[in-house]
């Protein structure tokens, strides 16, 4: 970071990207000798998980080449880092790698990346390195760039043995390893799994254990093995991206929806979204939205309608619909897990639009504050952000009676939206955008 007056720069170097965050991307790329040093590969590289992303200088690379990137890091002594990221408009979000599973499915992954993360990826039987090998998707690849892949004193030596010995019992493989940087990739199916010697460790995850359970789910020292179509074709069955943001995921039967229902939902969540942008245009000013969150992700569909606009979406799944966000990963897009009875962990002021489908109506069944989510959706949203409810007319009704308190009385509007297939009830669409407070402003 460079501070210049009141801002700071980023200029893309970093304490490992020597020669820049893209110099380093397209080394990666030639070492796995993808076409044209590209790490998309064709849009066979689209999901990417950066542990211990800093102020997620690769992900903010990866974007140009069409490439998603889940920038972690925890919240630490480090300048507030995932606040950095979100300011700078890059996907990036606060988790840690400690007891319990990351808040993703199974399969959600084709490349992980620790750059001088300073994890220490051997502790408890290598639970760590098992729950990446949860996320990565056949044939996924980890790129490991530290002291402990190139040094050669003896405590760096020690813990790379170790950690290659590990890997091996994996079933992972080096495929690539020069200067500083080594490039794992797991097996493609359960093959070598079924190889091993009786009584290796890790052993396999038992079979009743769902790979996708996240919500404050304790990691487990197995490995989690392929399902048996998996096993079957070696791959995910994933078309490369951008076909992957309309094509119909093969793991859209394990949910129980049909690859029609699939298209009805994305074609209405672009019909849903073209009256959104509608209804703001008479106030809307471009590059005003950048980060952006929808609620209630179901399919995915209202962040596919938004694809062609220069924004990203965190997708987050409500805990009972959690099973609906390995379709997310599957279309080339992030999202997490969350219980909107909580709070979520992000820090104040880092999204410019919040989209809620039927998100209040669901925490008000289960008895949770309706006011209590409004003050948390306050506290994530910016100034002069946007907020899109869509939502029963008696939910609407309730809502409304906050917005001078809260000061979302910048501008508002509300319609009775067109019925549709996924219209359960009848609806209404309110958006309201938050006034910026000024220093004197009264207080309520």
């Amino acid at each position: 970071m460079v501070v210049n007056g009141d801002k700071i720069n980023f200029p893309g170097g970093g304490t490992h990207f020597h020669d820049g965050a893209d110099k380093y991307i397209m080394a990666v790329a030639k070492m796995l000798k993808f076409p044209g040093d590209k790490l998309h590969n064709g849009g066979s590289i689209r999901n990417v998980l950066d542990v211990g992303c800093g102020v997620a200088s690769f992900g903010a690379y990866l974007l140009p080449l069409d490439i998603m990137a889940m920038s972690l890091a925890p919240n630490d002594v480090h300048e507030n880092q995932i606040q950095f990221a979100l300011e700078r408009g890059i996907p990036s979000t606060l988790g840690v790698l400690g007891t319990k599973r990351l808040p993703y499915p199974s399969r959600s992954f084709e490349l992980a990346h620790c750059s001088r993360c300073r994890i220490d990826w051997l502790q408890r039987d290598g639970i760590l390195l098992l729950e990446l090998d949860r996320l990565l998707r056949p044939g996924g690849y980890f790129v490991y760039s530290s002291p402990e892949a190139y040094a050669h004193d003896p405590e760096n030596r020690k813990i790379w043995n170790s950690m290659y010995d590990l890997l091996r019992r994996m079933c992972w493989r080096v495929v690539a390893k020069k200067d500083q940087t080594v490039i794992w990739a797991k097996p493609m199916s359960n093959s070598c799994y079924l190889k091993r010697d009786q009584g290796t460790k890790p052993p396999l995850c038992s079979s009743d254990a769902d790979p996708d359970a996240s919500w404050n789910v304790l990691m487990k020292a197995c490995i989690t093995p392929y399902s048996a179509r998996m096993h079957r074709e070696r791959w995910s069955g994933l078309v490369p991206w951008p076909r992957r943001l309309t094509a119909p995921p093969p793991r859209l039967e394990e949910i129980g929806v049909t690859p029609a229902e699939f298209q009805e939902d994305t074609s209405v969540w672009r019909s849903r979204v073209d009256e959104y942008w509608k209804q703001m245009r008479p106030i809307f000013h471009k590059n005003s939205i950048r980060n952006v969150m929808d609620m209630n992700s179901n399919l995915g569909g209202f962040a596919a309608a938004l694809n062609d606009k220069d924004v990203w979406v965190m997708n987050v799944a409500p805990v009972h619909a959690s099973a609906k966000l390995k379709i997310i990963y599957d279309r080339g897009f992030i999202g997490t897990v969350h219980d909107w009875c909580e709070a979520f962990s992000t820090y104040p002021r880092t999204y410019d639009l919040l989209h809620a489908w039927e998100v209040f109506s669901e925490i008000d069944e289960r008895n949770c504050g309706v006011e209590d989510l409004l003050i948390e959706m306050d506290r994530i949203l910016r100034p002069e952000g946007f907020v899109i409810i869509r939502d029963k007319p008696s939910v609407i009704n309730y809502i409304r009676k906050y917005l001078l308190a809260l000061r979302w009385d910048g501008w508002s509007s509300e319609v009775e939206p067109r019925v549709d297939s996924l219209s359960s009830s009848e609806e209404r669409v309110l958006i309201m955008r938050k006034k910026l407070w000024t220093e004197g402003a009264n207080t309520i």
